[in-house]
C-alpha cells in the first residue's frame, strides 16, 4: 500500500486559548488533485503552515510522504513545492534568471539545471519569454512562471495557495490547462487552496473547513448527490420566523444557512409553488435548483464563501520554496 502524501492523525493547534484547528484527520494519496475550501478563520492557514513545516501542531501529528514536518524539516522541504498567492520572483531579473536561482537553492546546477530549466518553460509555454524581465510580463504569464518555480526541484507534493487570483478567465484556463499536463507527466499530488467554486470543482476531492474543524471530505459530484437531485433556497428578513412555519404548516426538512433556508421536499418542483402560495409574504427571493458546490459549501460551513479571503499561506524567509 502506498505511503499517502498527506497524513493528519486528530491534529488540534492552539495560538494560546484560540484553537486554529480542532481534531482534523485527512489522507489524501499520491496524484491526488485535493482542493481545500472554507471561510476566513477556518484554519487553511494553520494547516498549510504545518504541512510546509513552519508549525508544529499542539495535539496529533502530520506526516508528508511519512516525513514529520517537525521532526525532519529538511526531508520535508525537499519533497514540497509551493506557489503562493503573491508570485515568488524577482521582477527585475528575467524569466531564465528566476529559474536558475531557484534551482540553485535544491543544489540544481549544470545539464541537470540546464535541462529541467528548458523542459518547464517549454511545458508551461513560456520558452518564447525565458530572456524577457519578469516585469514585462502579464498576469498569467507570471503565475505559469511561479508555477515552474514552485516544480524546480521535482516536488512530491505542491502546495497552491489561491494561484489564479487576479486572473482573468482566459488566464485562468491556460493556468489550469499547465495544471492539467503537469499531473499527467509528473504525477504531481497537489493541494488547492481556493474560493472559486468551479476550481473546487476540478479537485477529485474537496475538504470544507468550519471553524478549524473538518466537516466534510469527499469527491465534488459525490457530496453534491448527498444534497439530493433538486433542492430549494428560500432568501428571507427572519429565516428563524420561515423555517418555523415551514416546519409548521409542511413538516419538510429545512435547514437555516446564514439569511437562506434550505427546504428538501420529496417533490421540490411541486413544492415550490404552494411554499410561495403560503408563505410568499416572508420570502424575498426562491431558487429550485440542483445541488452546487457553493450549495454543499453552505450547508456543511454554515455560510456562503468569501470572495475576499485571505491568502492560505504567506511567505517566509525560513522555506526554500
Amino acid at each position: 500500500m502506498a505511503v499517502p502524501a498527506v497524513d493528519i492523525q486528530r491534529v488540534t493547534h492552539r495560538y494560546g486559548t484560540h484553537v486554529a484547528l480542532q481534531d482534523v484527520s485527512l489522507q489524501i494519496d499520491p496524484g491526488v488533485l485535493f482542493g481545500l475550501l472554507g471561510p476566513n478563520g477556518s484554519g487553511k492557514t494553520t494547516l498549510f503552515r504545518l504541512l510546509s513545516t513552519l508549525l508544529p501542531p499542539s495535539e496529533g501529528r502530520a506526516r508528508v510522504f511519512g516525513r514529520d514536518p517537525t521532526e525532519e524539516p529538511g526531508a520535508v522541504r525537499r519533497r514540497i513545492g509551493i506557489v503562493f498567492q503573491e508570485e515568488a520572483l524577482d521582477e527585475s531579473l528575467t524569466v531564465r534568471e528566476n529559474l536558475r536561482f531557484q534551482a540553485a537553492l535544491y543544489d540544481l546546477h549544470g545539464t541537470d539545471r540546464r535541462q529541467r530549466i528548458d523542459a518547464l518553460l517549454e511545458r508551461l509555454h513560456v520558452a518564447d519569454r525565458a530572456d524577457d524581465a519578469v516585469a514585462d510580463l502579464s498576469g498569467g504569464l507570471r503565475r505559469r512562471v511561479d508555477l515552474a518555480r514552485g516544480l524546480m526541484h521535482r516536488p512530491d507534493l505542491l502546495l497552491l495557495d489561491e494561484p489564479t487570483t487576479g486572473l482573468d478567465p482566459a488566464a485562468r484556463r491556460t493556468f489550469w490547462t499547465a495544471i492539467q499536463r503537469l499531473r499527467e507527466t509528473e504525477g504531481t499530488t497537489l493541494v488547492l487552496a481556493t474560493h472559486l467554486m468551479d476550481e473546487a470543482d476540478r479537485c477529485d476531492r474537496v475538504g470544507i473547513l468550519s471553524d478549524g474543524a473538518l466537516v466534510v471530505d469527499g469527491a465534488p459530484d459525490t457530496l453534491k448527490a448527498e444534497l439530493g437531485d433538486e433542492t430549494i433556497w428560500v432568501e428571507s428578513d427572519d429565516p428563524s420566523v420561515l423555517q418555523d412555519r415551514i416546519d409548521a404548516q409542511f413538516g419538510v426538512p429545512t435547514r437555516i444557512v446564514g439569511s437562506m433556508v434550505q427546504v428538501a421536499p420529496s417533490d421540490p418542483a411541486s413544492f415550490f409553488s404552494r411554499l410561495y402560495e403560503a408563505l410568499g409574504d416572508r420570502i424575498r427571493s426562491a431558487t429550485l435548483r440542483t445541488p452546487t458546490l457553493e450549495d454543499v459549501f453552505m450547508v456543511h460551513a454554515g455560510a456562503a464563501p468569501n470572495e475576499d479571503s485571505d491568502p492560505v499561506l504567506v511567505r517566509d524567509d525560513d522555506v526554500g520554496s
